[in-house]
């Protein structure tokens, strides 16, 4: 057996994955070849890390009937000589014994293939699951990820004021983060040519800090810039994109003094 073979019966035992003959050669190699323990540690390292990262889930019936399908269809042997045709003699693969028989080295290598297959089938399922945790988080607005931020700060404050449509609009800001959010529940949503637009409003001087639409009554807007100590936060209704002048055109509808 060569290092390359080892290397795919070292996978297989890092996973439970082998028959009863493929673990008696796995091992019979290992004590053969002891240089060869380092490689088998590294698999049983990897195995166990994604044991630990990726959540336990069903696999997709898809994911056994498409295996299952492509072994059934993938040829086990070598066809009988009915002398319809003649193959010619292939050389034997690389680091293969010149000696060892043909129609022994084939079927072994086809199992090998379709192990190898196996394998990433089922690493595939296990880290995917675990990558969807992932992905999600990545994928969360900033404006919620800031908010949370925002909520485990130890400095975290909220002020509330209630809107004249009936709804309530929360300002929460950290000063040792310098963020702040909006959050807003009924708020009128506006015409497809307009926009709500916030406001640090700093000492008389408003500086603009973005602006949001609202979906369905609610909100949520991460402030853009940083918050100062005193800053009020204002929300005014300006044309699409924000006021052509960088300062307000109309007067607020939102109004959180923070100080």
């Amino acid at each position: 057996m060569n290092e390359k073979e080892f290397a795919e019966l070292s996978a297989g035992h890092a996973l439970n994955a082998l028959s009863a003959e493929d673990e008696r050669r796995y091992a019979e190699a290992l004590r053969a070849h002891p240089e060869w323990r380092q490689l088998a540690d590294t698999d049983a390292d990897a195995a166990a890390f994604l044991a630990a990262t990726a959540p336990q889930v069903e696999p997709p019936a898809s994911v056994r009937g498409d295996l299952l399908a492509l072994i059934a269809k993938t040829p086990q042997g070598i066809p009988a000589d009915d002398g319809a045709s003649e193959l010619p003699p292939v050389a034997p693969p690389m680091g293969a014994s010149p000696t060892e028989p043909a129609h022994e080295r084939t079927p072994r290598r086809r199992s090998r293939m379709l192990f190898a297959l196996a394998a990433c089938l089922v690493l595939i399922v296990g880290i995917g699951a675990g990558a969807a945790v992932v992905i999600g988080q990545l994928q969360r607005p900033a404006s919620v990820v800031a908010l949370e931020q925002i909520e485990n700060a130890p400095d975290a404050q909220e002020a509330t004021v209630e809107l004249e449509s009936g709804g309530v609009a929360t300002a929460h800001w950290s000063a040792s983060l310098g963020e702040a959010v909006l959050v807003t529940d009924g708020l009128e949503p506006l015409d497809d040519d307009l926009t709500y637009e916030l406001w640090f409003v700093r000492e008389d001087a408003p500086v603009s800090a973005g602006v949001f639409d609202v979906e369905g009554g609610t909100s949520t807007a991460l402030l853009d810039g940083e918050m100062q100590a005193g800053d009020a936060i204002a929300v005014t209704v300006e044309e699409a994109g924000g006021s052509p002048t960088g300062a307000p055109t109309t007067d607020p509808v939102i109004v959180i003094p923070t100080a």
